[in-house]
């Protein structure tokens, strides 16, 4: 994702920012810019809460967050509207995510308790039998989730549901572009009456270094330089810490696959939120056979897209950018390819205002052009003919990026084995975005895509929770272990011969006799 230092912010009194619809620049809203000292008051509060929430046990959380869900499908229609209000979007897009949050805290309130369960593990040697293990886990504190700007609602979800079910209070800081869609949750939490162990903390990025300072595990969404940033903070405070950060995802195209319908899931991987999404197709590489036909098609299809300001009438296909700078990246980023000798076959321009940029197919290029090696987050599908599939590999794993990418193919076996070969951390085979709504799969970024990942089972709510380790005697007790002090021949013999014979292989099973004996 973009770094936050390019995004536009208002500021139209001290301590207030405005947020303005980027698709027609009208005020949309304001919010209060949260100095450091506000952050740490907030998570002190939420810190004296955390463990009644704690107590509540799984099954209590679980209610509260499905009063939550509830709450979120009564109000989808209000949500939608605050999400085009401050984003630009087009209905269409804007209307997968109050219902893409829903899918969320069913999936975590049904498995959690599961996931979230005492493990007890077999001992590993005989000797271990005496005791009886067990691992449990126990939240961390207090999680700071600071998020982008290009899902406003679903982003806070997407890390908030696991982390408040896993028995942690939750601190979101969003964007300070589209900072109202959290601010519309954290009044839903209120609204229900649920603990007060969910909060929002509007502001600039220093609201999210004060966030970082003070909270005791850190999920992080954005650009690759802040998240390096991020990760010194935490690696100071010695605290953890998952980063989901930018990507270059490309798509393969092979030359038995359905052309028309590579063409249409490349039309919605790379242009769906005007191509802001951090797993936008944004480099597309086909097989020679057939490049003609795939770059007709995707040309036709990108032609008959509707761009515009949309109403809640789904009239548009493609809305606006969130940000000036984000265009300006866009433009940089066409101009440095044609310079270079790209072609474009269709868009190719921010319209005049700047809140638009034209859906663009742009081909005859290599990576020597930033549009193919940089993250553009934008409206533009950059096409490049290759001889065959291990140059097309080749070029995918060519970028310091690895978040995901999508193979397109005849023959889905071919395609698995192709994902196989490829440096991302999700890779889709005949269609675009799937795996972001299957969270039973883990989403992460491989290289300097990420560290760590959200969702995959268990794994996605046990990432909130620090691992203890508990003994519990097994039988009688002993009136001394056999290794207390003070220290005795006969009974360290008889322990290390013990565990001679369980672990040793062959005749070194047998007692080594020393000249001591």
């Amino acid at each position: 994702m973009p770094d936050a230092a390019t995004q536009d912010t208002t500021t139209i009194a001290p301590g207030v920012i405005e947020v303005r619809n980027p698709a027609d620049g009208r005020p949309v809203g304001r919010v209060p810019d949260q100095p450091a000292a506000a952050v740490a008051a907030t998570v002190r509060e939420l810190r004296a809460h955390q463990s009644e929430w704690e107590a509540l046990g799984v099954r209590g959380r679980a209610k509260w967050l499905l009063r939550l869900q509830d709450w979120l499908l009564d109000n989808t229609e209000r949500l939608t509207d605050v999400v085009q209000s401050e984003t630009g979007k087009t209905r269409f897009d804007a209307s997968i995510e109050a219902p893409a949050a829903i899918n969320l805290a069913k999936y975590w309130a049904r498995h959690a308790e599961r996931f979230l369960a005492d493990a007890h593990p077999t001992p590993h040697s005989p000797i271990g039998r005496t005791k009886r293990l067990v691992r449990t886990l126990r939240p961390h504190p207090v999680v700071g989730i600071v998020t982008p700007w290009n899902l406003p609602l679903l982003n806070p979800c997407f890390d908030a549901f696991a982390a408040l079910l896993a028995g942690s209070a939750v601190l979101v800081k969003p964007s300070e572009v589209t900072p109202l869609s959290a601010v519309e949750l954290a009044r839903g939490w209120a609204e229900i009456g649920a603990p007060p162990v969910f909060s929002v903390m509007t502001g600039t990025g220093a609201t999210g270094a004060a966030v970082v300072d003070t909270v005791d595990f850190v999920q992080f969404t954005g650009s690759t330089r802040t998240g390096r940033a991020i990760a010194v903070a935490c690696g100071q405070r010695l605290i953890p810490y998952s980063l989901e950060l930018g990507g270059k995802d490309p798509a393969i195209v092979l030359a038995d696959a359905d052309i028309d319908r590579a063409a249409a899931g490349t039309v919605y991987g790379g242009l769906f939120n005007s191509g802001q999404a951090c797993i936008s197709v944004e480099r597309v590489y086909v097989e020679a056979p057939v490049y003609e036909r795939f770059v007709e098609s995707l040309v036709a299809q990108v032609k008959q897209l509707r761009q515009g300001i949309d109403g809640r009438d789904f009239a548009f296909d493609i809305g606006a950018m969130a940000t000036n700078a984000q265009t300006a990246i866009v433009t940089r980023h066409v101009n440095d390819a044609h310079d270079k000798g790209a072609r474009i076959l269709t868009g190719g321009r921010p319209t005049a205002d700047g809140a638009f940029f034209e859906p663009t197919v742009l081909v005859d290029v290599d990576h020597s052009m930033l549009c193919m090696t940089e993250e553009t987050f934008g409206p533009i599908i950059p096409v490049m003919r290759v001889p065959d599939e291990a140059e097309a590999i080749r070029l995918a794993n060519d970028s310091t990026y690895g978040l995901s990418a999508t193979v397109w193919t005849g023959d889905r076996a071919h395609g698995e084995r192709i994902a196989r070969r490829l440096e991302a951390g999700a890779v889709n085979i005949n269609d675009a975005f799937a795996n972001l709504l299957n969270f039973t799969l883990p989403m992460g970024g491989w290289k300097t895509s990420g560290i760590g990942a959200r969702w995959g089972g268990a794994a996605g709510i046990q990432k909130y929770c620090r691992q203890q380790a508990i003994t519990v005697p097994r039988g009688p007790e002993l009136s001394r272990e056999p290794l207390w002090y003070p220290a005795s021949r006969i009974r360290s013999r008889l322990v290390t011969t013990l565990m001679r014979t369980v672990d040793a292989r062959g005749l070194r099973k047998l007692p080594i006799r020393t000249r001591n004996t």
